[in-house]
């Protein structure tokens, strides 16, 4: 995938020698000379990645990372480090600064594109999700803190995969120290079996373990559910460098050299789970986004803007299955008078009860929705009508049988209900026409005296009985 680079040196030769490398693998790349630069460059021409030289005159990378991930519009933007430094002193002053990683000089290609690949991808994804979450008009800007918490003792939950009783014993100790709950695993087996019950934050692995693969290990922690999303920090010895590049592609999100600077590791560990909680958070955002923009928000099941989706795509898919689509249109019997008598509480009430009681009484495949005021709607795919008239009848039986529970009614009230089905063979079938049918059936069983089902066959004139608002609402 191709993104946009920023680097940020303040030696030319420097400068030309990333950009001419980065162009050659058909990134686009923007360069800046010194930090104010560098600053105005980020904040307005929105990069993908910053490569960022430490050694700079007046405002140098530390700081500059610093303002960078201080400011809302630049904060999500991954950093690279660019230096000669080797202190680990100095690395964990940049994590903290805000830094992913570090690339030291003279730059090694293959560690610098799979670094750029993995970290832009890594955007992409984030970036997709705000875009998303921005959609619904719900979205809010983090504070200053590049993944939206600032609590400096933030902990978590580790799964450390590692074979060598003496690493596992530092690391753990490192961590445990540091606040974070830490659980070893000594195989591939045994990692992949905690790791589908244990709702991790990070997954530290070894690349070598009792003589098997790390990396496929890894593989493996990406494709299965419960651990895709969460990151995975791999330790490698010196000489394993070569293996980078393909764990990156495979989904490693961080790495650690051997041996480990305990301040180095809880620095990484830190970012890492700060990321995760970040990424889980806007999941839950959007998630919670998206439920609302799809259910009703009284009774709880879904509304008539999903199920015009919905509807549509089961119709589209008889052209696959060969399969029917029915379609039952209820309403309740005489609810206005309800709302007169008892009040628009009780009425709510009521709708509640009903979606609850419809909800428990279809099968996992069919869909139940509201369609506007007393009016439900609910989808049965793979359904001939023979089938659909026993469910409808059934469930008007059901909402008849046994009176709803409101306030001042002892003995509960009864509600009933009158029901219209259609069925199409047709995937050519529009939405709006099988409503339209089971609509008309729905209005044949009103003036056959309601508490009473009929499909739209037995009715002569499908479709062109639509009941004007005014009659829905004396129903």
């Amino acid at each position: 995938m191709t993104a946009r680079i920023l680097v940020v040196d303040d030696t030319p030769a420097n400068l030309r020698l990333l950009e001419a490398k980065l162009t050659a693998e058909y990134f686009e790349v923007l360069t800046a000379a010194d930090g104010p630069s560098a600053l105005d460059m980020a904040a307005s021409n929105a990069p993908d990645l910053i490569l960022l030289d430490i050694m700079m005159p007046g405002l140098d990378g530390f700081e500059v990372a610093k303002r960078l991930k201080s400011d809302p519009s630049t904060q999500h933007i991954p950093i690279v480090m660019v230096t000669a430094l080797t202190d680990s002193a100095d690395r964990v002053r940049g994590l903290e600064a805000g830094a992913d990683d570090f690339i030291s000089k003279p730059v090694n290609d293959v560690a610098l594109f799979a670094r750029v690949r993995s970290l832009t991808r890594l955007k992409v994804m984030m970036d997709e999700l705000r875009i998303r979450h921005m959609a619904t008009g719900r979205f809010q800007m983090a504070g200053k803190d590049p993944y939206g918490d600032d609590d400096e003792t933030i902990t978590g939950k580790v799964l450390l995969v590692d074979d060598t009783k003496n690493m596992v014993g530092q690391v753990r100790g490192y961590l445990t120290d540091a606040g974070h709950i830490v659980e070893p695993a000594t195989s591939s087996a045994e990692a992949l079996e905690r790791s589908r019950s244990g709702a991790f934050d990070l997954l530290i692995v070894a690349l070598h373990l009792q003589g098997e693969d790390g990396l496929r290990l890894c593989s493996q922690l990406r494709s299965q559910e419960e651990t895709r999303h969460v990151p995975i920090l791999m330790i490698l010895d010196d000489g394993d460098l070569r293996h980078l590049a393909k764990g990156l592609d495979l989904g490693v999100t961080d790495y650690l050299v051997r041996p480990i600077d305990k301040n180095e590791l809880r620095a990484r560990t830190r970012t890492q789970i700060r990321r995760r909680r970040y990424h889980d958070r806007l999941r839950n955002m959007l998630e919670s986004s998206v439920s609302l923009a799809y259910t009703d928000t009284l009774t709880g099941v879904y509304n008539r803007r999903y199920m015009d989706d919905h509807l549509a795509r089961k119709i589209e898919e008889i052209a696959a299955t060969a399969k029917p689509v029915s379609v039952m249109i209820f309403d309740l019997d005489h609810f206005k008078r309800i709302n007169d008598s008892y009040g628009h509480a009780c009425g709510d009430r009521i709708l509640k009860g009903v979606a609850e009681r419809v909800s428990t009484s279809i099968r996992d495949i069919d869909l139940v929705a509201r369609y506007g005021g007393e009016e439900f709607v609910v989808i049965m795919p793979s359904t001939p009508a023979d089938v659909a008239l026993t469910v409808a009848d059934r469930l008007r039986n059901r909402l008849a049988e046994q009176p709803f529970a409101v306030p001042g009614q002892a003995d509960g009230l009864a509600v009933t209900a009158s029901i219209g089905v259609a069925t199409t063979t047709d995937p050519a079938e529009t939405v709006e026409g099988l409503l339209m049918r089971a609509d008309a059936a729905l209005y044949a069983a009103k003036e056959a005296g309601r508490n009473q089902m009929r499909a739209a066959d037995e009715v002569n004139s499908p479709g062109t009985k639509r009941r004007s608002p005014e009659t829905v609402q004396s129903a």
